[in-house]
C-alpha cells in the first residue's frame, strides 16, 4: 500500500458533503448536479485513500473544480445552502487537489 496522504481524505470529505447536502441542508436546488458530482469526488478520493490504481491528483482536481463552477452551470445559485456548499467544498478540494498534484509532480521529478 501506498501513503495515504491528508490531502486524499480533504478530497473524499468534501466529496461526501455535496453528495450528502441536499438531503441533510439544502433544497432540491441543485440535487442533480450536487449528488454526481460529488459522488464522483467521494469515489475519487476513496480510491486515492485506499492506493489503489486509481485516479490521478489532477482528476480529483477536477471533479471538485465542476462542483465549484456547478451552481453557476445548473443554475443553482440562488439556493443558498445548495450554491454554498458547492462553493465551499469545491473550492477547497480544487486547492488542496492542485496542491497535492504539484507535490506528486515534484516528487517524480526529483527522483
Amino acid at each position: 500500500m501506498g501513503k495515504i496522504t491528508w490531502q486524499n481524505a480533504v478530497a473524499f470529505l468534501a466529496g461526501l458533503a455535496a453528495l450528502l447536502a441536499p438531503d441533510l441542508w439544502a433544497d432540491d436546488a441543485g440535487k442533480q448536479p450536487l449528488m454526481v458530482l460529488g459522488a464522483l469526488l467521494t469515489l475519487s478520493g476513496l480510491y486515492a485513500l485506499l492506493s489503489a490504481a486509481g485516479p490521478l491528483p489532477w482528476t480529483t482536481t477536477a471533479f471538485a473544480a465542476l462542483i465549484f463552477v456547478s451552481p453557476w452551470a445548473f443554475g443553482f445559485t440562488g439556493s443558498d445552502a445548495a450554491a454554498w456548499t458547492a462553493w465551499i467544498a469545491g473550492g477547497v478540494a480544487t486547492i488542496v487537489g492542485v496542491w497535492d498534484a504539484i507535490q506528486v509532480r515534484s516528487t517524480s521529478a526529483a527522483t
